[in-house]
């Protein structure tokens, strides 16, 4: 089995998704991963991949959300550890016990949720997500009605599990989401 790419994750999201709102996210998540792989100097492709691909079951499965991602990509020829990555982004929120230990997992745990905050953010901003600061973001963050469905505390743990602080972690969604800003719609 070869390393997942986007290319592979972009032929595989429309087998089992049909929503636009969630192939949205999906680039969205893919965007902030592919900033967190720069951080981190790994594979960029590979963590858009996993970002891109990582609520593969989600839309079949709103309430089994994690538990279907392997009988989803098994028979894509999706590598056992890219599966358990996926898997891992619901530790303690889908009745999930695979948690997340490696960078790239933590940092998929963390940046699901976050992109959502700074979506929001752009979409109300009259220059979308141009030129936004981490400043303005943390204002947006710490009003809780603001971006009411995105889980704070889980970005807050995955903020702590990456051993980062939090401005480190939206600086790296915001520029990885500014690098796509067409296909999200931000501009």
């Amino acid at each position: 089995m070869s390393q997942l790419t986007l290319a592979k994750a972009k032929e595989i999201l429309p087998k089992y998704t049909t929503e636009d709102h969630l192939f949205t996210h999906a680039m969205a998540v893919s965007a902030a991963m592919g900033a967190m792989a720069d951080y981190f100097h790994a594979d960029k492709d590979h963590w858009e991949a996993i970002g891109y691909l990582h609520d593969v079951d989600y839309e079949k499965y709103p309430n089994e959300h994690c538990h279907h991602v392997r009988e989803f990509l098994e028979p894509e020829g999706v590598d056992e550890e890219d599966i358990n990555t996926i898997i891992s982004h619901g530790w303690g929120i889908c009745d999930n016990d695979v948690e997340p230990t490696t960078d790239i997992e933590k940092s998929l745990f963390t940046v699901d949720e976050l992109t959502g905050v700074v979506m929001a953010y752009a979409l109300m901003r009259p220059e979308g997500i141009t030129g936004m600061e981490v400043k303005g973001l943390k204002k947006k963050f710490k009003d809780k009605r603001f971006a009411a469905g995105c889980n704070r505390d889980v970005i807050k743990k995955g903020f702590a599990m990456l051993g980062l602080d939090a401005g480190t972690v939206m600086q790296a969604c915001i520029d990885g989401m500014t690098a796509h800003k067409e296909e999200l719609g931000l501009k």
